[in-house]
């Protein structure tokens, strides 16, 4: 397997189309896009394409934004937006603000992201449907470069009670997200019962490594030679765990 990432991709804006951004850059420094390679797509680039960065100054919070701020010493503006983009409030403590999203995700802050966006003045939500947005970017590309290629669009989640942040996979195009190997035999002829292993956050994590997540300027990559299960209809809202499998509610 081999990781690569895209370099000379520019500060996106409102409107831009990102698969055409990323095999103009691709194309550039010399990287062909090769029929089975999984194109790998950091969320912020995604939602600043499709406008959904908003200005804090733009914000006015709510008497439950303030309160929540005051708890939890962000910015009344951040949480007002946070909350905004919330199904429910999962937990609050400390600094920590862990929501269920419009999508379904479980995560801190409703994925909102201050980080690579403007400096400090605005914030970036999650795409509105990642799968849809992953669609679009492989028919793009696979019209630009006629190869058969599937999309991830990943994004950086904690993980419970463990430290540290890993990426995952928040919309999936062409491929199955879980490789499902129930049923299957190990070495001693015992049948495997619960062994679904999460290959889009797998992949999503592999890449970060190369994608980074400070002043790398590198938001995509491309994953090649891993043997992914293609899938036309395979979304990424298959790795959300069902609530009546949840231990924790």
């Amino acid at each position: 397997m081999e990781i690569i990432g895209v370099r000379g991709i520019p500060i996106i804006k409102p409107g831009d189309d990102v698969a055409e951004t990323i095999c103009s850059a691709a194309a550039k420094q010399g990287l062909r896009i090769e029929d089975g390679d999984i194109v790998v797509v950091s969320q912020t680039i995604v939602s600043k394409a499709e406008g959904s960065i908003i200005r804090l100054e733009d914000v006015k919070p709510g008497v439950e934004a303030r309160i929540t701020a005051e708890r939890t010493g962000k910015p009344p503006e951040v949480v007002e937006v946070i909350l905004k983009q919330a199904k429910t409030v999962i937990r609050g403590r400390d600094a920590h603000l862990i929501t269920e999203t419009k999508d379904g995700w479980i995560c801190a802050n409703s994925g909102v992201d201050i980080s690579n966006v403007s400096g400090g003045d605005a914030v970036a939500t999650l795409p509105k449907d990642s799968d849809r947005s992953a669609r679009q970017i492989r028919r793009g590309m696979m019209k630009h470069t006629g190869k058969d290629i599937a999309v991830i669009i990943m994004d950086t989640s904690g993980r419970p009670f463990r430290v540290g942040q890993v990426n995952v996979a928040i919309g999936v195009a062409g491929m199955k997200p879980i490789f499902d190997r129930r049923n299957e035999k190990d070495l001693f002829g015992y049948t495997l019962r619960v062994k679904e292993i999460a290959v889009a956050d797998e992949i999503a994590s592999a890449a970060e490594l190369v994608v980074g997540e400070a002043a790398e300027g590198i938001p995509v990559a491309v994953v090649r030679g891993y043997k992914y299960i293609a899938d036309d209809k395979a979304l990424g809202k298959e790795l959300i765990r069902p609530r009546r499998y949840d231990l924790f509610v």
